[in-house]
């Protein structure tokens, strides 16, 4: 499965435009639900029955406000592929990208006012691959980067190449490098997007297929849902705000310190979030502890202490003195998310550390006056240096880790021991959900098995009545991980399918049945995996194969015929299609296709096989021979390949 992508994204705090005295003041002390109660004053935190609106319906009060944040990151995080939205220079000088570990090079261009990236490969001077890709969406405000991202009838997938504007250059997006391009086919699903735009909407039952989508992080991902306001306004129920709040809509100025961060650190606390059973990506709202809906989890290391990921800038906050000794520190202490960054003024950020700094209980700069002055007295420009981001390349972002900065020559240069997964949002997360911790890490970032014994010991910690229920799917998931399908097999013994609910779940034990060559049991799974989720198509997918290893043919052929229907480009449906038409001798129809799923994925060991089947039994060796030696330079011990090489030569 594809992995789920990293999330880059910087998140609106949305509030109103203050000074820095005021960041402190009016937080009620009654604004945090008790352990396990869910309640607030704020009357639109959980009541479910409260519509998003959108920003177009808070922009008809508050003009001002919008106008100053749609220039913002947030504002920008997210919008249509157009000229206007790109950041990117597609000079040929700089618009071409190879990436030599899969031999294809990636052109950017436009074709009047639409995007494309057309991905090519050379056999000498000649053009043996060309696979052309209209792109739908740009992510990234441009101040870091641009990323593109391509619809298929609702499925959205990242394009393989990035523009990083601080250097000015195209390059593989963020985890297609060394090797591990998945070209077109990275799954955006709803962990990514619900952090990178507005909350779109979703088909609840798939991985990656979307109804609409917003174009930017809007009002309402810090404010909550404003049907509440929007209502009450219309009816003319105004409050005066300089006498009190107005619980109709979460303002977070007024919310406590630890609830403030609670906004900012669902998407600037980048790292493994793990949600609680039941919850989803949508559930987490404004005056929430993102407890209530997440745990998130962020690698400790020894060594390197300036190594960090782009987006963890709640974690590096958390690590520093002044957030630990002062008690009253959020993210809008120095920043006011309805203005840009780039237009604001340096003297906030350094007004923001005086406030503390230059009072009689905190030391003034301990730093020669010659050093300051070279410095123009800022703070930020020693104690909170850009730092390059070790997911991010081509990257660097202020380093929210305040504090005096080691000499240069007795920096740690390189991470030398992993220490464990710390939450960063809850003090007391549970045995299960920390396992949970380590499986996704394992299965996103660091394939070490360590990780996975360290699930286990975990999992094995908490075996109270009320684990034991939810406990079997997370043995399911790190025993599958391992390999040990035998084992996973063995916690479905007393399962029945219709009674899984889960459809990584069932698709896991299914998948462990098929891979020890017993189709017939690991059919039911699959099949429960599509019912819960049908527009999983990469579920889909392997349900058909398992139906054709059966040879139930008719049946394999609706459920890919399906995904076509789905996602037309969907490249190993369109290969068991061709396969399919190939054993029902109707050469027209499977040329067809195994011609599309060459085109799609070149390197497809199983489409140049039938490819070069379909050259055969045609008559046309010279063809299949040439299918077979390409299919050979990419995967040498074929044994199929080989044989059928010998058969023809």
């Amino acid at each position: 499965m594809t992995p789920r992508s990293i999330r880059t994204v910087l998140l609106s705090l949305g509030f109103l435009a203050l000074t820095l005295p005021a960041f402190f003041c009016n937080s009620p002390k009654n604004d945090v639900p008790a352990e396990g109660v869910e309640t607030s004053l704020w009357r639109n935190v959980y009541d479910t029955s409260i519509q998003y609106v959108g920003m177009e319906k808070c922009r008809t009060c508050h003009e001002g406000v919008y106008q100053t944040f749609i220039q913002t990151g947030m504002g920008q995080s997210f919008d249509h592929a157009t000229r206007q939205k790109s950041a990117a220079d597609f000079s040929p000088a700089h618009a071409l990208v190879y990436d030599k570990d899969l031999d294809f090079y990636y052109k950017p261009y436009w074709n009047n006012d639409s995007l494309y990236i057309m991905e090519y490969r050379l056999e000498g001077m000649d053009t043996i691959h060309k696979r052309i890709q209209k792109i739908d969406y740009i992510v990234g405000s441009g101040q870091h980067t641009n990323s593109h991202i391509f619809s298929s009838n609702g499925y959205l997938y990242q394009a393989p190449i990035t523009f990083y504007t601080q250097k000015k250059q195209w390059d593989l997006a963020p985890g297609f490098e060394k090797g591990a391009s998945s070209r077109f086919s990275r799954l955006i699903e709803i962990e990514c997007m619900s952090c990178h735009n507005g909350y779109p909407k979703f088909v609840d039952n798939s991985q990656n297929k979307y109804v609409s989508l917003k174009t930017g992080i809007d009002c309402e991902r810090c404010h909550g849902p404003g049907g509440l306001h929007v209502q009450e306004k219309e009816a003319g129920h105004i409050v005066d705000t300089s006498k009190g709040p107005d619980y109709s809509i979460v303002n977070p100025r007024r919310l406590s310190t630890e609830l403030q961060n609670n906004i900012c650190q669902r998407c600037h606390l980048q790292g493994i979030a793990v949600l609680n059973d039941g919850k989803n990506f949508f559930d987490f709202h404004p005056g929430m502890k993102l407890s209530e809906v997440m745990n998130v989890f962020m690698p400790q290391y020894e060594g390197a202490r300036d190594k960090m990921i782009m987006a963890s800038h709640v974690e590096r906050m958390k690590k520093s003195n002044c957030y630990v000794s002062s008690g009253k520190m959020s993210c809008i202490t120095c920043h006011n998310p309805h203005v840009s960054v780039k237009f604001t003024p340096r003297v906030q950020y350094i007004n923001a550390c005086q406030s503390c700094h230059g009072s009689t209980s905190q030391p003034h700069c301990t730093e020669s006056e010659a050093v300051r002055a070279a410095k123009n007295n800022d703070c930020v420009t020693c104690h909170m240096p850009h730092n390059g981001s070790i997911d991010i390349p081509h990257v660097a972002v202020t380093d929210h880790y305040i504090r005096k900065r080691p000499m240069a020559d007795t920096m740690e240069k390189k991470i030398t021991a992993f220490l464990g997964l710390q939450c960063f949002n809850n003090d007391k997360v549970d045995a299960i959900t920390t396992a949970r911790a380590f499986m996704e890490f394992y299965e996103r970032y660091n394939p070490n098995k360590g990780l996975l014994d360290s699930a286990l010991a975990y999992l094995n910690r908490q075996k109270d009545a009320e684990a034991s229920q939810k406990q079997n799917r997370d043995y399911i998931r790190v025993y599958y991980l391992l390999k040990d399908y035998g084992k996973v097999t063995q916690y479905a013994n007393d399962i029945k399918p219709e009674a899984i609910n889960d459809a990584w779940t069932a698709y896991r034990i299914g998948e462990s049945y098929y891979q020890l060559q017993q189709p017939a049991k690991a059919l039911p799974w699959y099949q429960r995996a599509t019912a819960v989720w049908p527009y999983a198509l990469d579920f889909q997918n392997k349900y058909g194969i398992c139906l054709l290893s059966l040879n139930k043919i008719s049946e394999a052929q609706k459920v890919f015929s399906f995904i076509v229907s789905e996602n037309p480009d969907y490249a190993i449906a369109n290969t068991n299609l061709g396969y399919i038409y190939l054993q029902q001798g109707n050469a027209t129809m499977a040329y067809d296709y195994l011609r599309k799923a060459n085109n799609l994925d070149p390197d497809n060991e199983q489409s140049l096989i039938n490819l070069a089947v379909w050259y055969h039994a045609n008559h046309a060796d010279g063809e299949a021979k040439k299918y077979l030696l390409r299919l050979l330079k990419k995967h040498p011990e074929n044994q199929q390949a080989k044989a059928m090489l010998l058969d023809i030569q």
